[in-house]
C-alpha cells in the first residue's frame, strides 16, 4: 500500500482494523517522532533517558527474566492440564478394568458407565 503525506508532515497509515493494530500504529508514530526529535536535537530529557534505559544490560536481563517467567507459567498450565487429562484417563481405565474383571454387580460398577 502506498502511504501518503498528511497535512502534519507525518505518514498517513491505513485505518487499523483492530484495537491492537491501532495501538501498534500509535506506537510506531511515537517512535518515529522520538527518532526525529533525537536526530534534530530537540528531544526532551525523558525521551533520551527512555532510549538509554532500553539499551542497558539491566533492562535486557529484566526482559529475559520476564520472558522466562512467562514461559514457565505456560509450562505449569500445560502440566496441570496434562495431569487433569491423565487423571481422567486413569479413572476411565479403572472403570473398564472393573467391567473386564467381571464386577457386574451394580455396587461395583461405576454409574458413569
Amino acid at each position: 500500500m502506498k502511504q501518503t503525506k498528511n497535512s502534519g508532515g507525518g505518514r498517513s497509515d491505513p485505518p487499523a482494523l483492530t484495537p491492537e493494530a491501532r495501538q501498534a500504529q500509535l506506537i510506531a508514530k511515537a517512535e518515529r517522532l522520538a527518532e526525529k526529535k533525537l536526530e534534530d536535537g530537540t528531544a526532551s530529557p525523558q525521551i533520551i533517558v527512555h532510549y538509554l534505559r532500553l539499551a542497558t544490560e539491566r533492562e535486557k536481563k529484566q526482559n529475559e527474566a520476564l520472558e522466562a517467567k512467562i514461559a514457565l507459567d505456560k509450562a505449569k498450565v500445560q502440566q496441570i492440564e496434562s495431569m487433569a487429562k491423565m487423571e481422567e484417563l486413569f479413572g476411565d481405565a479403572m472403570a473398564m478394568f472393573k467391567v473386564y474383571s467381571g464386577a457386574n454387580d451394580e455396587e461395583y460398577v461405576d454409574e458413569d458407565l
